[in-house]
């Protein structure tokens, strides 16, 4: 008797249990792989994007000069492990750092979608006189061939180019065209940037991204491992 009665109380603890697991409610987070930090950066980026799409260009440039300048600066070779790698807004993001370049192209895109009009910004090559080393910043044109407003990690005030005298500009470009650039001078238009090979890259790693953006976003956070082992990881 009391045999019979331990086996159907067995029976009804396993149909039990069996029916919360079936019923448990999935985690989103492990659905598309992405955790919840990663998830709650992106979704601060582009709720940045969303509410700054109606303010003025100059809110514009100080919120986004201010979002992105917390990311932490590292050199490519010892986050990428390359000696010139230009990551795409999202890859910075995600892995939370990056240098000169990813800083100030993540800026260039995450204005260009708040909706500041492509031909009044522009990624400027300067020589850094401070550091003696190559830098990048982004320049923000009111108009044309008006003094450029000037993003920058290095000095996070957003200041005209002539107050910038530790910047030796060189060379502009955008999705337009590429200048030839000097302090105090008119740039002189130098032909399309299609002859800037990285930058070509890192527009077809973004067309790359938004074609699945969830699952790149995933890949990235593995960033510092093989493609086939980052893979494992993300469904």
């Amino acid at each position: 008797m009391m045999k019979a009665i331990f086996k159907h109380f067995f029976v009804i603890v396993v149909i039990n249990l069996l029916i919360a697991c079936a019923g448990a409610p999935k985690n989103p987070h492990l659905i598309d792989g992405i955790n919840p930090e990663t998830r709650q950066r992106v979704e601060a980026w582009k709720t940045l994007i969303e509410q700054g799409a109606k303010k003025p260009d100059i809110d514009k440039l100080n919120a986004v000069n201010d979002f992105v300048n917390k990311v932490e600066f590292i050199d490519d070779i010892y986050h990428w492990g390359k000696q010139d790698y230009w990551a795409t807004p999202l890859q910075t993001l995600v892995t939370k750092a990056g240098d000169c370049e990813d800083l100030s192209i993540a800026k260039y895109f995450t204005l260009t979608a708040m909706g500041v009009e492509e031909e009044k910004l522009r990624l400027t090559y300067v020589k850094a006189l401070d550091i003696n080393r190559a830098h990048m910043v982004v320049s923000y044109f009111n108009k044309p061939n008006a003094e450029p407003l000037v993003l920058d990690n290095l000095n996070p005030k957003i200041l005209p180019a002539s107050q910038r005298n530790d910047l030796l500009p060189v060379y502009s470009f955008n999705a337009n065209g590429l200048w030839l650039t000097k302090r105090n001078a008119t740039a002189r238009y130098a032909g399309s940037s299609d002859r800037v090979g990285l930058w070509q890259e890192l527009l077809q790693s973004m067309n790359v991204e938004a074609s699945n953006e969830p699952a790149m976003i995933c890949l990235y956070q593995y960033y510092d491992l093989p493609d086939e082992k980052a893979k494992t990881f993300c469904p």
